[in-house]
């Protein structure tokens, strides 16, 4: 399987190509995460934050090196200034600048895990939502029932854009599965 077209249509800010990437090595990166940190809280984080910093920095990925190699170089450096941020204690503030530099992820046209979404009924739905993760459940309240945008979910969470647009990616197609596993 190549994996280089899809790294080139992500690369031009290609929504299902993200989603690809994201659905293709998420749970190598995430298992990578889970046996160092033996916590999945910290593991589920990380590897949010290492797809965050890997979709902002894609333009400087080298296709030389195997993707899931870089991904997970990512992922350990994301680790290190994890353990760093907690012996210091120090809060570091994200500055605006930064925050304007996560990439964008179109959002127009509704993905397959969107379209699952819409067509289940409210109280069902709400059901599956409840077998979420809270930090899941709360970024999918916030943007489909409070139709919040990225930016004001970013701002309300205290956390940089791009991390909340991959949380979003993952509550989605997590959501998705539990339709589907139910039906």
């Amino acid at each position: 399987m190549e994996i280089i077209p899809y790294i080139e249509k992500a690369k031009k800010g290609d929504q299902v190509a993200f989603t690809y990437l994201l659905d293709h090595y998420w749970n190598e990166v995430y298992g990578f995460m889970l046996k160092r940190t033996e916590n999945e809280t910290d593991a589920e984080d990380i590897t949010i934050e290492t797809f965050s910093k890997a979709f902002d920095k894609l333009a400087t990925y080298n296709p030389e090196f195997q993707f899931n190699t870089w991904l997970i170089a990512i992922a350990k450096n994301v680790h290190i200034d994890l353990l760093r941020k907690k012996k210091s204690t120090l809060f570091v503030e994200i500055t605006d600048e930064e925050d304007q530099q996560a990439y964008n992820i179109a959002d127009t046209s509704p993905s397959a895990e969107d379209e699952l979404i819409t067509e289940q009924n409210l109280s069902q739905l709400l059901q599956f939502i409840k077998e979420l993760k809270p930090h899941y459940q709360e970024v999918i309240q916030l943007r489909y029932f409070q139709e919040m945008s990225y930016q004001e979910i970013a701002e309300q969470l205290d956390e940089p854009l791009s991390n909340v647009k991959i949380k979003l990616l993952r509550a989605k197609k997590l959501l998705a599965e539990i339709i589907q596993t139910k039906q």
